[in-house]
């Protein structure tokens, strides 16, 4: 059951004496949640983060009074409900890290978000499985790899079935497994508290960017 494995985890961390990142169902009594908890070398939880960026027709139905003929299709999956806080994590020896579930990964101000709250270290976990041998899978984790070269941070990412791997803040892969892989990776990682222009700014030069283009533009259209 649930509750076993749990308490299994919760037990296997204890004696250990490692800190765990899993990802879980959380249920609070009236809506449910994709979550990655930290479960410390004591065997307590530490702390919960709330996916914020859903699936659409996998996680949730968007317009759900309006495509009330798609939830049956999906409720196979679930009906998750998306979390509010961009959480940072409490980790071992006073590290703070961040987890961002599957696609989420490809959201820059997200990871963003997570650095300037505190994070020192990101994580990925994804389950990828439904891209199977495609390139899917790939570009996916190529785009997550983008996040540790934007914050200036490590990234560690672990898939299900793969790419499992940790990227520098250079978007270095400095160790990895490759889809449908068996094994496990153990690397040393820099704690880093620095704020990359990226992270201070985001998006902002590629918005002045894009106002300038269309200035450019307009006034090229008012000549001709």
């Amino acid at each position: 059951s649930d509750v076993c494995s749990s308490d299994l985890i919760h037990a296997l961390a204890a004696q250990t004496k490692a800190t765990f990142v899993v990802g879980t169902d959380e249920f609070d009594g009236e809506k449910i949640y994709n979550t990655a908890s930290v479960i410390g070398a004591d065997g307590r939880t530490r702390g919960v983060y709330r996916k914020m960026h859903l699936v659409p027709f996998g996680e949730y139905v968007p317009l759900k009074k309006l495509l009330f003929f798609v939830g049956p299709l999906v409720e196979a999956v679930s009906d998750f409900s998306p979390g509010t806080d961009a959480a940072v994590l409490d980790l071992d020896h006073g590290m703070q890290g961040s987890v961002a579930i599957c696609y989420e990964s490809t959201y820059p101000s997200l990871a963003r978000e997570f650095v300037a709250r505190g994070a020192s270290v990101l994580m990925v976990i994804t389950n990828d499985a439904w891209f199977g041998l495609s390139s899917a899978a790939f570009q996916h984790f190529e785009m997550g790899a983008l996040r540790a070269v934007e914050n200036g941070r490590y990234l560690a990412r672990a898939g299900n079935t793969g790419v499992t791997a940790i990227v520098d803040p250079y978007g270095r892969v400095t160790a990895r497994l490759d889809l449908f892989e068996a094994g496990a990776l153990s690397w040393d990682l820099r704690l880093l508290d620095g704020r990359t222009i990226y992270t201070r700014i985001g998006d902002l030069i590629a918005w002045l960017s894009a106002a300038l283009t269309l200035a450019c533009m307009a006034a090229f259209a008012r000549r001709a």
